[in-house]
C-alpha cells in the first residue's frame, strides 16, 4: 500500500478537507442525490490518482447505455478495480461486493456513499436477497457493477471463470450487460513499485435482453469472458 501513503502526502492539504467530506457523505448518504455523491468520489479518485501517479485510460465510454438501468461486468484483478472505473466511467453506478471488504478504509465509505450492496458469499438467504434488491434497483433505473469472477485474479491480467449466477440480477431485470475489461489494474495497489502506472478501462458493446433472453446464465458468463479476454489479448499485445 506505498502508493496510497503517496497518494495522501502528495494530496496532503486537501486530504483533511477532503476525508471529512467523505465520511460525512458516506453517514448522511440519503441527504444528498446520487450524482452530487458520485462526482464528489470521481473528484477524491482523480487527485489521488494524480497524485499516486496513476494514469487512467478510457476506452469505448460510447458504449456505456444512455438510458439508466444497466450492469457493468468486469474482470477482477484487485482493491483498484471500483476506483479505476470510477474515474472513467461519467455515469454513477453502485457495486456488489464481498463483505470481506466492507471495513478496508476508503473503500468503505466509498461503498456507503454509492450505497453498495456488501454479498456474503457463506450465506444462501443473503446472497438471494442481494440479488432480488439489486434486481428491483436496477429496474427503477440505478446502474450496478459486479465481479463475476467472485475473487481477485492472482495472476494479473489473467481472467479467471465467470460465474453464472452472477448474471440473474441482469436477467431478471433485464438490462443492458456491459462487459468491461480492466488492463493493469492489479499494479496501483497489489504491487509494491511507486513507478508510474497506466490503467486501461475498456468499456465493450453492450447485451442487450433480446440477444441473451434464450441464454442460460453460464452461457452468458462465458460470452461476457470470451469478450474481455479478447480485448486483455489485444490490447496486453499492443504494449509489448
Amino acid at each position: 500500500m506505498k502508493r496510497i501513503v503517496m497518494m495522501v502526502i502528495r494530496n496532503i492539504l486537501l486530504v483533511p478537507y477532503m476525508w471529512c467530506k467523505l465520511c460525512y457523505y458516506a453517514s448522511h448518504v440519503d441527504k444528498y442525490p446520487e450524482n452530487k455523491r458520485y462526482n464528489m468520489l470521481k473528484f477524491i479518485v482523480k487527485r489521488a490518482n494524480k497524485g499516486g501517479n496513476v494514469t487512467i485510460k478510457t476506452y469505448g465510454v460510447k458504449n456505456i447505455p444512455k438510458q439508466n438501468g444497466f450492469m457493468f461486468f468486469p474482470n477482477h484483478q484487485g482493491l483498484y478495480d471500483v476506483l479505476a472505473i470510477v474515474d472513467a466511467c461519467p455515469a454513477p453506478f453502485s457495486v456488489v461486493a464481498k463483505k470481506e471488504v466492507a471495513n478496508i478504509p476508503l473503500l468503505k465509505q466509498t461503498f456507503a456513499c454509492m450505497k453498495a450492496f456488501m454479498i456474503d458469499r457463506d450465506d444462501i438467504k443473503q446472497s438471494l436477497q442481494v440479488i432480488n434488491s439489486v434486481t428491483e434497483e436496477v429496474v427503477r433505473g440505478r446502474n450496478y457493477l459486479i465481479f463475476a469472477e467472485g475473487t481477485r485474479s492472482k495472476k494479473g491480467n489473467e481472467v479467471q471463470e465467470f460465474k453464472g449466477g452472477s448474471f440473474k440480477a441482469a436477467t431478471r431485470s433485464k438490462c443492458p450487460i456491459v462487459p468491461v475489461a480492466l488492463i493493469d489494474s492489479f499494479k496501483p495497489f497489489d504491487t509494491k513499485s511507486l513507478n508510474r502506472v497506466t490503467v486501461q478501462v475498456h468499456f465493450l458493446e453492450p447485451l442487450y435482453y433480446e440477444e441473451y433472453k434464450d441464454m442460460k446464465t453460464t452461457e452468458i458468463a462465458r460470452e461476457v469472458k470470451g469478450r474481455i479476454e479478447e480485448t486483455i489479448e489485444k490490447y496486453c499485445k499492443k504494449q509489448i
